[in-house]
């Protein structure tokens, strides 16, 4: 029983060393290209789902929230965050800090 379970475990080592030496690529293989890329072709990928919905959709890229600041300060104060659940977030911003 112990020469079986032994040699099992030295198969699974073999199978397991043989991958690991497959799985590394070639130095020809490695010429073919890299796994980095140019900041410029970089940006091309990223700027390109923009491109496609602009242009597919119609839609342009949404702006950020002007009051996106006045908001995260408001509900760094438990008072204010309390009363913008009440009566909104810009009654609740004047009331705390003048006008919003």
């Amino acid at each position: 029983m112990r020469s079986l379970t032994l040699l099992t475990l030295l198969a699974l080592a073999m199978l397991c060393l043989t991958g690991q030496a497959d799985g590394k690529p070639s130095s020809t293989e490695s010429d073919k290209g890299t796994a980095f890329m140019s900041k410029q072709e970089g940006s091309e990928v990223i700027r390109r789902p923009k491109r496609y919905l602009h242009h597919w959709l119609g839609a342009s890229v949404p702006y950020p929230d002007p009051l996106e600041p006045k908001r995260e300060v408001c509900e760094l104060n438990p008072d204010c965050d309390e009363l913008a659940d009440h009566i909104g977030f810009q009654e609740a911003y004047r009331r705390f800090y003048g006008t919003a």
